[in-house]
């Protein structure tokens, strides 16, 4: 039997070569596919979060994957309907739907897509950045900015409800192109009309892929494909003229740069320089110039950006045909009110959470006295991104301190302050004016600290005098909140740290967490599992694993002795137990201190 590895690497390459993919549902009965899914959601926060049934990965085991490999073999797999819930959307006081599926889907849902992604991926547009390996928010926004300088109009796109409007047809007949496996394709449709729970109501699902499902991402990328398609081989040589040549000369510029030089040949040289000074504030090339046209395009997911260099009307001609193709082809809608054409001098786009624009300053000059960003693409922060992040730090204007916060740790305040502010400026990096996040930073460190002194009965001032440190930083020494937990053994001691987070702008941004296709060799976990012994007696019979949702779970109140379980995981840190039924039975029914944190 081939390895996961093997396997992904042969559709990889089928992929590659643009050839069919054929007999795909065989390699559903493939044990090692799973574990290598296994391997890569256990970690997710939903792993241990009920679906429509009781099930969660704690208690995974072989026999559940023999189990699904047994069902699927004679197609008597059945989806389980997922359990809706909403989450908060961002920007609007509409919810979100989110579709909790079952675990046995979830690891059955991760096999499909690796093969999917495996398979697709490389046939993929360059133009599509989200839910993609070595692609992300910031691939995107650095594309924006390398390659669509002197860009005159934005038409910002986006889907309304795209991940809940996908088209079953469609979708199967875009499918049916490439895959020629007809059981493989109706596992998908069966699938995508599972129906879903809500307040234990059964709905039938007649369109769309729901959002949770760890399937939807490749199935909404394979979807839209095809306008990225449609844009890249018919809008994009439509709307793109010139090729290879600049725009033609200014007429108004060059009459006065000829004019300059004579008048300094002559010696005049402060005439000279008046022209010159006229000239800088006239554009060098013809903005309408007809034998030049560019257009640029990207998308995220349903979200999608055009930037084009020529006349409104046709930027409009641009919108409207992207429209009928979504309407006609896709069966999608545009969200009328969030498709927005905007004139990239004057106003500003929004995308992926920055505001895009094209920079114009004539009195900014390089060293040579040329004008030095005119045409240049500017990613900024948005001030309401600023206000919306300093919100929950105030009242009445003023910081507070995060009474919520106080029953914790120090060591756990300064961290969760820290993460939450890093976590901000490491996505806006990107911004020219990322230096406007010192306002967040003042603010959150003023609610850092009367925080901190509020827990610990002291003032301000003391609690900077207590924690108040210098910290290394690549930038130099910098003034921060430092505090050191010792731990015993010859553990190293806990470090959290407030400050010491450089603002400067960074041009180029690394996708360090992200392989092209990470398909390492087995997991640790995987290991383990295969080696079908209980961790903590030593059976061999009915081996499972046992989860807990973090590792703050083994930290037990009291000062009871603790279980070997617990001494176990806590020892490997470790978020997983390898056990035989009994003694995964025993720990959540209470034959071992702690238990009750678990369930």
């Amino acid at each position: 039997m081939r390895s996961a590895e093997q396997v992904l690497g042969i559709i990889q390459e089928r992929g590659k070569r643009g050839l069919p993919l054929e007999d795909l549902y065989r390699q559903l009965y493939n044990p090692n596919l799973y574990l290598k899914a296994y391997g890569k959601i256990y970690r997710n926060a939903g792993a241990m979060t009920k679906g429509a049934t009781t099930e969660t990965v704690d208690g995974m085991a072989l026999s559940k994957i023999k189990a699904i490999i047994d069902a699927l073999r004679f197609e008597r797999y059945h989806w389980t309907p997922v359990r809706r819930t909403y989450i908060e959307k961002p920007h609007s006081t509409k919810l979100r739907p989110l579709g909790l599926p079952s675990w046995s889907d979830k690891l059955l849902q991760e096999v499909m897509r690796l093969l999917l992604e495996a398979y697709y991926e490389p046939q993929f547009s360059c133009s599509s950045h989200g839910f993609r390996p070595q692609r992300g928010c910031h691939t995107a926004l650095s594309d924006i900015y390398d390659k669509w300088t002197g860009t005159t109009w934005f038409i910002e796109g986006d889907i309304a409800q795209c991940f809940d409007s996908l088209d079953h047809q469609v979708l199967l007949s875009i499918l049916r192109e490439k895959i020629h496996d007809g059981r493989f394709l109706r596992l998908i449709a069966t699938l995508l009309q599972a129906g879903y729970l809500e307040d234990w109501r059964y709905h039938a699902t007649l369109s769309g892929c729901p959002q949770g499902s760890i399937l939807s991402p490749v199935l909404a990328n394979i979807y839209l494909d095809k306008l990225d398609t449609f844009v890249e081989t018919e809008l994009l040589p439509a709307y793109t003229r010139g090729r290879g040549h600049r725009r033609r000369s200014n007429p108004a510029y060059a009459s006065l740069q000829a004019r300059a030089r004579r008048l300094r040949r002559a010696g005049q040289w402060r005439q000279a320089r008046q022209h010159r000074r006229q000239m800088q504030q006239l554009p060098s090339l013809d903005p309408t110039d007809p034998g030049y046209r560019r257009m640029h395009y990207l998308r995220y997911a349903d979200d999608w950006l055009i930037g084009f260099i020529g006349p409104r009307s046709e930027a409009e001609e641009i919108k409207q045909r992207v429209k009928e193709f979504l309407r006609d082809t896709l069966k999608l809608t545009l969200s009328e009110t969030k498709t927005l054409l905007t004139h990239a001098r004057s106003e500003r786009a929004h995308f992926l959470g920055y505001e895009i624009a094209v920079e114009q300053a004539d009195h900014k000059h390089d060293r040579r006295g040329h004008r030095s960003i005119n045409g240049q693409i500017g990613l900024r922060v948005p001030k309401r991104v600023i206000r919306a992040k300093c919100h929950p730090y105030l009242q009445r204007g003023k910081p507070i301190h995060r009474r919520e916060r106080i029953d914790d740790s120090v060591y756990t305040i300064i961290a969760q302050f820290q993460q939450e502010y890093r976590g901000l400026v490491e996505y806006y990096q990107l911004a020219v004016n990322c230096s406007q996040l010192r306002r967040l930073k003042w603010v959150m460190e003023q609610s850092l600290t009367k925080t901190l002194a509020h827990k610990l009965r002291i003032s301000v001032p003391q609690v900077y005098k207590r924690y108040g440190t210098m910290l290394e930083t690549p930038e130099g020494r910098r003034k921060g909140l430092q505090v050191v937990v010792e731990r015993g053994g010859n553990k190293k001691p806990l470090v959290a740290c407030w400050g010491g987070i450089s603002l400067a702008r960074r041009s180029k941004v690394i996708l360090h967490d992200q392989l092209p296709f990470p398909w390492s060799q087995r997991s640790e976990l995987e290991k383990r599992l295969l080696a079908d012994t209980c961790e903590l007696c030593g059976s061999h019979e009915y081996v499972e694993v046992h989860h807990i949702r973090a590792l703050k779970d083994l930290q037990l109140r009291g000062r009871a002795a603790k279980p070997p379980w617990v001494l176990i995981m806590a020892a490997r840190h470790r978020k997983t137990l390898i056990t035989c039924r009994k003694c995964h039975n025993d720990i959540h029914a209470g034959r071992a201190d702690g238990h009750h944190l678990l369930e």
